[in-house]
């Protein structure tokens, strides 16, 4: 008998489920370079204007792409759900967490923001259908215990109840806005919904222009560049990934992913910030990395 016959899974369909991965694996390690990013520049432009820097930049990064691309626009039907997502993940939760962490240390606002996958699999399970793996739970589990680990390591004592309510708006925000556009994501290509939830985010945060433009003007070169990062890389490019794993594996498993976010985080702010990590941080992250391996079991 033949491996795929053993396994029921073609080599097509596992080639698929690896290029999956590696495009969740792209995310998460974008994603935690964007927790630099955000320490780096966010002393030099406000929450609002910081998150319409970035959405502004990844706007016209994936027009261009859409533009070569030639991209067919949705049908109708689509365009509620795109615009939800915009503005729940794209605008609110960029907003939210960026005012959060201005509240609350570091540690604080990844163990709230960390809620997020744990949302993700209880809405999967129920709302898509995914059901509740026990290697998921486990896995979650695990992560979860890590990024508390994380928390007591890094935290500093300098939360604020205002603070923690915006981390776990944003991770509420982030958690129902990802099952929304699992949905979409059968019709519409990531590339296609990724630019225009990204547009309807930039329109919903032009508000925040005129600060913008002052935060521009009194920055250094190098905070500057960071946004032109975070725009470039985290946003466009981790959200593009994002949306194309999503699209070929569960949801739940895809939230339970970002616990690699944390870890990530700590490994790239030692490297480009100097900043060393306790060591029950690293032990955390080890607890992570268990964490997510765990849920990829069958």
């Amino acid at each position: 008998m033949s491996a795929v016959a053993t396994t029921g899974e073609t080599p097509a369909a596992r080639r698929e489920e690896l290029v999956a991965l590696g495009a969740a694996l792209v995310t998460v390690t974008l994603w935690a370079s964007a927790f630099v990013g955000i320490r780096a520049a966010g002393d030099d432009f406000a929450p609002g204007a910081l998150a319409l820097g970035r959405l502004l930049v990844g706007s016209a990064v994936l027009g261009v792409l859409v533009l070569a691309r030639r991209e067919p626009l949705p049908c109708r039907r689509d365009l509620p759900p795109i615009l939800a997502c915009g503005l729940l993940w794209f605008a609110f939760y960029n907003v939210a967490l960026n005012a959060g962490e201005r509240r609350v240390d570091a540690g604080t606002a990844a163990m709230l923001v960390n809620v997020a996958p744990v949302l993700i699999a209880v809405l999967a399970g129920v709302l898509l259908g995914e059901g509740f793996p026990r290697a998921l739970l486990a896995g979650c589990g695990v992560a979860l215990a890590g990024v508390a680990l994380i928390a007591l390591a890094t935290r500093s004592g300098g939360a604020s109840a205002w603070g923690a309510a915006l981390c776990l708006a944003a991770a509420a925000a982030y958690s129902v806005a990802l099952i929304v556009q699992k949905g979409v994501l059968r019709r519409v290509s990531a590339l296609q919904t990724t630019f225009l939830c990204c547009l309807t985010a930039t329109v919903a945060l032009l508000p925040f222009a005129p600060r913008l433009a002052d935060d521009m003007t009194a920055a250094p070169a190098s905070s500057v560049a960071w946004v032109a990062f975070l725009g470039a890389f985290p946003t466009a490019v981790a959200l593009t990934t994002s949306a194309y794993a999503l699209a070929r594996m569960d949801a739940g498993r895809l939230g339970v992913a970002t616990y690699l976010v944390p870890p990530i985080s700590i490994l790239l702010g030692w490297a480009l910030l100097a900043e060393t990590p306790p060591a029950l941080a690293l032990g955390g992250g080890a607890l992570c990395l268990l964490g997510v391996a765990v849920t990829r079991r069958r």
